[in-house]
């Protein structure tokens, strides 16, 4: 499914995000890479099988097979990254925060592409799975390398429009049993 065909099965009252994903496919303050990879790790963030097919098949051609691999390594690492710093940063026991985390996330040393360019994809899943500990942890570092407010926020962008996409269409899904049977 391409890009278009997405915007296609969003209903009429989600234009608002027909427009944002056209405009973001077009954003000029990221690089072909951080764009395409940006779309990539927030599909995969957002869970829903249509919108990854849909968004990987937009943009997986903008990726080097090394890129792509590193947007996965993104999506697989934060998915549970996020998890484990969302519960320190949340939890007000001072004692977790001194304690290694021991899981294993060698990948993110030599994920394949340069480091900001990974360090905003990790930002992108950060945002959509809302942990706070991981989004300022990344986003100082996207700052240090060079990239803007305009351009880490152009990437957050990315990551809500296609995040609400997935919502957006897995409702819809989720509907059509009711509204045949009402019908």
């Amino acid at each position: 499914m391409s890009l278009d065909a997405l915007k296609d099965r969003l209903p009429d009252y989600a234009r608002d995000l027909k427009l944002n994903l056209s405009s973001l496919a077009a954003e000029p303050l990221l690089s072909p890479q951080q764009k395409a990879g940006s779309f990539v790790v927030a599909a995969l963030a957002a869970n829903h099988a249509p919108t990854t097919r849909a968004v990987v098949g937009a943009f997986a051609a903008e990726l080097s097979p090394e890129a792509l691999n590193a947007a996965k390594i993104a999506a697989s690492l934060m998915a549970m990254n996020n998890i484990y710093y969302r519960f320190v940063h949340l939890v007000h026991a001072a004692d977790y925060k001194t304690l290694s985390a021991k899981l294993r996330m060698t990948a993110m040393a030599k994920p394949g592409v340069d480091k900001v360019d990974f360090e905003l994809w990790s930002l992108v899943v950060s945002a959509i799975n809302g942990c706070g500990m991981c989004l300022e942890a990344h986003e100082k570092v996207c700052r240090e390398a060079g990239l803007s407010a305009e351009q880490i926020q152009a990437a957050v962008r990315i990551a809500a429009t296609v995040h609400a996409v997935a919502c957006t269409l897995a409702a819809e899904e989720a509907l059509v049993p009711q509204l045949a049977a009402a019908a």
